[in-house]
């Protein structure tokens, strides 16, 4: 079950400004929750599998799988918000996001709940998000999006996979161990 995702331009990045402008959005659900990631950020959408553990890693970093001879470490979005570790199912997907650092593009994947759809959310639906009351990280937030009534958080994927926050918390030993229930 891998569906490719056709980028136009890698080069046109979203960042947490743009998330201000319409643009299509990839959405997906996570403890019952809707969020999306501008689609121009996607690479592409994976069955979940496959996953190599790795000792000594914080909870959040679920493992890495094999993608085409490259190792992308695989990020549990459920624990990386503060929750507790994502039991995997049958509709659980890795969704794989590239993200550029200091010039270098990295391949990174997020375990979601399940996929939803893409979605043309437009700017007048867009608002800056809650200085308070969310149960994420503000920074990890970019924009809240408005689809049939209900709000969608568009995460700021720079913020939430930022290699250098995921690189020092990866020098430290795991407190709890990563545990895995495929």
């Amino acid at each position: 079950m891998n569906f490719p995702v056709t980028q136009s331009d890698t080069k046109q990045r979203t960042d947490q400004s743009d998330a201000k402008t319409s643009g299509q959005y990839l959405t997906f659900q996570l403890s019952q929750e809707m969020f999306a990631i501008n689609i121009l950020r996607i690479k592409e959408i994976l069955e979940y599998g496959g996953l190599s553990k790795v000792p000594m890693m914080p909870p959040f970093i679920r493992g890495v799988i094999n993608l085409r001879g490259a190792v992308v470490p695989v990020i549990d979005l459920k624990v990386r918000f503060g929750g507790t570790v994502n039991q995997a199912t049958k509709r659980s997907c890795i969704v794989i996001i590239e993200i550029t650092n200091e010039d270098r593009s990295h391949d990174i994947g997020i375990m979601v709940d399940s996929v939803s759809e893409v979605l043309e959310i437009p700017a007048s639906e867009i608002e800056p998000p809650p200085s308070f009351g969310a149960h994420i990280r503000a920074d990890f937030m970019a924009a809240m999006g408005k689809v049939d009534g209900e709000f969608v958080i568009i995460l700021d994927v720079d913020s939430v996979l930022s290699t250098q926050e995921l690189a020092l918390v990866g020098d430290m030993p795991a407190l709890n161990g990563s545990a895995d229930t495929e």
